[in-house]
């Protein structure tokens, strides 16, 4: 089941300080860096589609994949009346599978994070793997354990003029699971305010973790940065930009 049954009608408006131009335009540099050129793009777990609606709006062509409908319905509307959008794809990302390759995957605002099983990290890295071309770049944000061991015990409140938001975030040690309890209040057509709950987990990969899948799964010139820059990440790095390349003059797979 989505995560985000009832948040995704509210999750642009609440997701102010996202940054996506900010963080389209560091993709578009790491773009020109890449082996190949970039033309077609996959952006694994698109959420509401704000970066692939902005990627395609630069000249990419642009596949969408999430796994939650309510997202992908936000992003299909937000897209209408683009000359050229994004081709969305209901998947989830274990389960990822396109119609043809692709010169770059991308995933931000830490998607890979609700990935909280390894044996599904691995899959999802074996299969952006294979549907890249040789050569290709697969980028992607998290957020670092530091930050989710931060937040155990906190309380976070975001509010439009139609809604409110209340998390609770808990940490485990145990299973490195961040869990996130969100309280979503609605205002309807009556003049009052709906409820709903949904429940969220994060999980804390290191970057011991993440290096050993992705280079299990082929994966070489694995590199990790502060978020947005290319300098090498800090000690209390609230998130990491992850690089991995596919390795060229490879046979075809396909």
């Amino acid at each position: 089941m989505s995560s985000y049954n009832a948040l995704a009608a509210s999750y642009d408006q609440l997701m102010t300080d996202g940054a996506y131009q900010k963080r389209a335009d560091f993709l578009e540099r790491l773009f020109q860096k890449s082996a190949i050129p970039v033309r077609t793009v996959l952006d694994l777990a698109c959420g509401t589609g704000t970066i692939a609606c902005i990627l395609a709006q630069r000249g990419y062509a642009v596949t969408a994949t999430d796994g939650s409908e309510e997202m992908l319905t936000q992003a299909m509307h937000k897209a209408a009346g683009m000359d050229q959008p994004p081709f969305f794809l209901c998947q989830t990302m274990p389960r990822l599978r396109l119609l043809q390759p692709v010169d770059a995957a991308v995933s931000t605002l830490d998607s890979l994070n609700y990935l909280t099983r390894e044996r599904d990290l691995r899959e999802t890295f074996r299969r952006v793997y294979r549907w890249l071309r040789p050569g290709g770049q697969f980028l992607f944000d998290v957020n670092t354990p530091h930050k989710l061991r931060r937040m155990d015990g906190q309380l976070y409140m975001d509010e439009t003029e139609e809604s409110f938001c209340v998390w609770r975030t808990f940490f485990s040690p145990r299973t490195q699971v961040c869990t996130y309890q969100v309280d979503l209040f609605r205002l309807n057509g009556a003049g009052s305010w709906d409820r709903e709950f949904e429940e969220h987990r994060e999980r804390a990969w290191s970057e011991e973790e993440l290096r050993g899948a992705l280079t299990e799964a082929g994966f070489e010139k694995v590199t990790f940065t502060g978020d947005l820059t290319s300098r090498p990440p800090r000690d209390e790095e609230d998130r990491w930009i992850v690089r991995a390349e596919k390795k060229q003059n490879m046979d075809k797979e396909f």
